[in-house]
């Protein structure tokens, strides 16, 4: 049993013109009312608080209510006029005399469905030396937690989503940002790739604590590519070498939602709440997380966090990339259109799988904060690597551990995570992990569109998605996709395909069966995280623990949830 933490403070001190004990240690700020009777109040409020110093975001002193100043004396006039009872009267005259001396304690509120607010308290001491005392005590704990940011390089996309990237910041974030005494150096982005340029070869990086992207998925990616890239460089590391064991990135990356989707942050915070994301930055969480390499013939291609998917989705998005005009619905509109045409594809897939992990795609238990299963795997990878570094050296792996699955398929996907967004809550792969060194490889054969159909809308249900006949689910490592023709694999190739005026007709390839009449797609294309690859043959690795989040993972606490015996939270 862990020991009660030593006591830094303790003092009598007033919130709202009533008597508390309040008190400070190293972990825990808590004020007790102090009770002048035993009678128990059932209707009184809660008579103690506690809020972890961690979660503390800043303490500020409050004028004294004393000064004779016109300000001061305006300032008493305006709360006279908006409490004037005499109950009030009557306390300010009898113990505001002694009681003038104040501070504020801002501090993380937890609110429904993981939402996080900023809340005050302000406790009202006798003297000033008191209050000195204790705002320079609290600010030397805040001071000591190493994890907090002290200077920020800040990317806002004007362009993404609804376009109110710029405004969510310097409405919503910013204030919070100055509230805690972080330095912020802003970038306001101008064309597509402009941060990942600048982290690249001009962002100077050894005085920053941390990277925050103002936007959706797609400037997520863009910080990923950037900092990663510039960390392998800096290292010496060859990102063209799918062999390469990658350096982990020692900056952490916050994202403040302002896309369409968001999900990279509803399934590491639980929520698409700016607020909550810039009170995640100023607490200074940490949340490791997965990164796939994507490499086609020794080439690197792209870097992954959340979802690889040919076919299905890969169409999905090679069709909604024409109708950008329509903002976030062209999502709804080629989802219908390519289950309408209901095309599968030809193909290998090899893969290596994970089976010195614990853990299944098939578990009931969700990966949260302080995931068993991510501890555990990222120890194991952390101790196996030397090893898996030879094996690789020496042909790779040990051919006898691969697989191989050939076949036609209407969706090949690769969850690094669950992929988990408000529109699908459970997200492709409910059970996958942020940082567990694995990613769940998910084969859906060619079927009706009915059985397909059934697929899809399980993803919104409580239904296991995976106990179909036509799909099967894996839990890998690695992996290998070869087209069933590789020789036209190539960019003008694929290009000649997609613009062959075939795919413009929403109900073109009704008779997928007959690959006769030629109208039968030979690829699809592949969806990265929202980016579509030029190249459908390709060798996917996954990196663990690559990138940290200004995160903590889904907090899942009783006020949120009622299954307390998930054995995935620690």
């Amino acid at each position: 049993m862990e020991r009660p933490a030593r006591q830094l403070l303790l003092s009598e001190l007033r919130v709202r013109n009533t008597a508390y004990d309040v008190s400070l240690s190293c972990s825990l700020l808590t004020w007790k009312r102090r009770v002048s009777s035993p009678v128990y109040h059932p209707f009184k409020p809660s008579v103690c608080h506690s809020v972890p110093v961690s979660e503390i975001i800043s303490v500020r002193e409050e004028e004294d209510e004393s000064s004779s100043s016109s300000s001061s004396s305006s300032s008493s006039s305006s709360r006279r006029q908006r409490r004037d009872d005499g109950s009030w009267k009557k306390i300010q005259e009898s113990e505001g005399k002694g009681c003038r001396q104040a501070f504020t304690v801002s501090y993380v509120e937890r609110c429904h469905r993981h939402r996080w607010r900023c809340a005050e308290v302000t406790f009202a001491c006798r003297d000033e030396a008191l209050r000195r005392h204790w705002v320079a005590s609290i600010r030397e704990q805040l001071a000591a937690i190493a994890s907090r940011p002290r200077r920020l390089l800040v990317y806002i996309n004007p362009y993404g989503g609804k376009r109110q990237g710029k405004r969510i910041y310097e409405e919503k974030v910013a204030p919070l940002f100055a509230q805690a005494g972080i330095d912020t150096h802003v970038i306001v982005t101008e064309y597509a790739n402009h941060a990942r340029d600048h982290l690249r070869k001009e962002a100077e990086l050894k005085e920053l604590d941390g990277v925050v992207c103002v936007g959706g998925d797609g400037m997520f990616s863009e910080i990923i590519h950037g900092l990663v890239w510039r960390t392998q460089a800096d290292g010496g590391v060859d990102p063209n070498s799918p062999e390469e064991a990658l350096s982990p990135c020692s900056l952490r990356i916050g994202i403040i939602p302002a896309g369409s989707t968001d999900c990279i942050c509803f399934a590491t915070v639980g929520t698409n709440d700016p607020v909550t994301s810039a009170l995640h930055v100023i607490v200074g969480d940490s949340q490791p997380m997965d990164v796939c390499s994507v490499h086609h013939n020794n080439s690197f291609l792209r870097y992954s966090v959340s979802l690889l998917g040919y076919g299905f989705y890969g169409d999905v998005l090679t069709d909604s990339e024409r109708k950008r005009w329509m903002g976030p619905a062209r999502y709804d509109l080629s989802g219908v259109k390519m289950f309408l045409t209901h095309h599968y594809y030809e193909g290998t897939v090899s893969y290596l799988p994970a089976g010195d992990v614990i853990g299944t795609p098939r578990d009931a238990a969700r990966c949260r904060s302080g995931c068993v299963v991510c501890h555990h795997n990222g120890q194991l990878r952390s101790e196996t690597a030397e090893r898996y570094e030879a094996d690789e050296a020496s042909d790779g792996e040990s051919n006898s551990e691969w697989r191989t699955i050939r076949g036609k398929f209407l969706a090949i996907n690769a969850a690094s995570m669950s992929c988990a967004c408000p529109r699908s809550p459970k997200g492709l792969s409910p059970a996958a992990h942020l940082a567990d060194g694995t990613t769940d490889l998910i084969l859906v054969r060619k079927c009706s569109r009915f059985d397909f159909l059934r697929h899809l809308l399980r993803h919104t249900s409580k239904d296991d998605q995976f106990d179909l006949s036509f799909v099967e689910v894996h839990r890998v490592r690695r992996f290998r996709f070869t087209p069933r023709h590789c020789q036209s694999d190539s960019d003008l190739e694929l290009l000649d395909l997609r613009d062959s005026g075939k795919h413009h007709q929403i109900f073109s390839h009704i008779c997928r069966d007959h690959p006769a009449c030629g109208c039968a797609p030979a690829y699809s294309s592949w969806n990265c995280d929202g980016e579509i690859l030029n190249h459908t043959a390709i060798d996917v690795r996954v990196h663990c623990r690559l990138i940290k989040l200004f995160a903590r993972g889904i907090e899942e606490p009783a006020v949120f949830s009622d299954d307390h015996a998930n054995p995935c939270a620690l």
